[in-house]
């Protein structure tokens, strides 16, 4: 079985300001803001949405479907996937573009800054149908490339089937797109908005509320999207089965549709090297345990110990562990036997 993962791939520019940015930005004079933060460290690594959650899960165990596009400069990205054995037969690669890009600054109280490039990422609503019923309707739905050849992948329901997704911050209009295509086919779907929900209207997101499973997110993002929908978390929780509301060092908190508030303590990182892709590792975590039928609690504090891996190493997807040492850490933090 598989994890959908509809998301965006760019490459990271992680850059580290060692100072705050609230020194150098004179609130009052916002309206012409014109500011240069001069990093004292630049790092090239593998990011988006869908690459940084397929990661961690694919070293979890689980089998990862990205679903996403690249463009002409992915060559070494599309290699680091074959490198972990991460299938990239439903990537699209455009052969004009340059990759999509996110350049990050981190200033020593963890803020950051992104400025991100789509690149060909809207090209995916263009990809074939999510699941396609037969072979057959895979292969005409398949788009074409520059020089008259299939592109993407045959999927059919007899040899890959996928049982729980991920629609995250990426184009719009394919959020929307995967999102209706899972909850039509029926397949649970987390509906992760993240720094997109300025992009949707409101009624669009009261929309894809109403047909995700889950919905995810910091607490900064939850107020916000309370805001933009005109609906309280028990709004949202009479449209959605889950609300996960992560709390970066003080863990997450999970509400369901029935009632329950589970507080979830987070699993401290050995180092703090780097914040980013932290949120994405958590996802990763909490969709394995899912995926393997555990309690709620249990799937957050899988996404909490992925998360402090994450955290550890400077990057994205750069983080090593094994199960085995997964499963220490685990019972080290929570006091619980698991196995993966």
């Amino acid at each position: 079985m598989s994890i959908l993962i509809s998301g965006s791939l760019a490459y990271d520019y992680i850059m580290n300001f060692p100072d705050s940015f609230k020194n150098h930005i004179m609130p009052e004079q916002i309206h012409i803001l014109n500011v240069c933060f001069v990093v004292d460290k630049l790092e090239r690594s593998w990011g988006g949405t869908a690459g940084n959650i397929a990661f961690t899960i694919k070293m979890l165990g689980a089998n990862p479907m990205i679903v996403s596009a690249v463009g002409k400069d992915a060559k070494d990205y599309l290699d680091h996937f074959k490198r972990f054995d991460i299938a990239t037969d439903h990537i699209y690669q455009d052969k004009t573009k340059l990759s999509a890009s996110a350049y990050i600054t981190t200033d020593m109280d963890d803020n950051q800054v992104t400025a991100f490039y789509n690149g060909p990422l809207e090209e995916t609503p263009h990809l074939p149908t999510v699941i396609p019923t037969t072979k057959e309707e895979s292969l005409a739905q398949s788009p074409i490339d520059g020089q008259g050849s299939l592109v993407g992948a045959n999927l059919t329901r007899d040899d890959k089937k996928v049982n729980l997704a991920i629609i995250s911050p990426t184009d719009k209009t394919v959020m929307m797109k995967h999102l209706h295509e899972c909850h039509e086919r029926g397949i649970p779907a987390m509906f992760d908005p993240g720094q997109q929900i300025t992009a949707f209207t409101d009624i669009e997101l009261r929309s894809m509320i109403s047909k995700s499973h889950f919905v995810i997110g910091n607490d900064y993002e939850m107020k916000l999207l309370q805001d933009r929908t005109s609906w309280s978390a028990a709004d949202i929780l009479k449209e959605t089965n889950i609300l996960i509301t992560t709390l970066g060092e003080k863990g997450s908190i999970i509400t369901t549709q029935d009632g329950e508030e589970i507080n979830v303590a987070p699993c401290p990182p050995q180092s703090v090297d780097d914040p980013t892709g932290a949120g994405d590792a958590f996802r990763a975590g909490f969709l394995v345990g899912f995926e393997n039928n555990l309690p709620l609690k249990t799937c957050a504090q899988i996404g909490s110990v992925a998360a402090s891996y994450a955290i550890e190493t400077y990057g994205t997807q750069e983080h090593a562990f094994t199960k085995e040492a997964f499963c220490v850490r685990y019972q080290k933090t929570y006091g619980e036997i698991i196995n993966l």
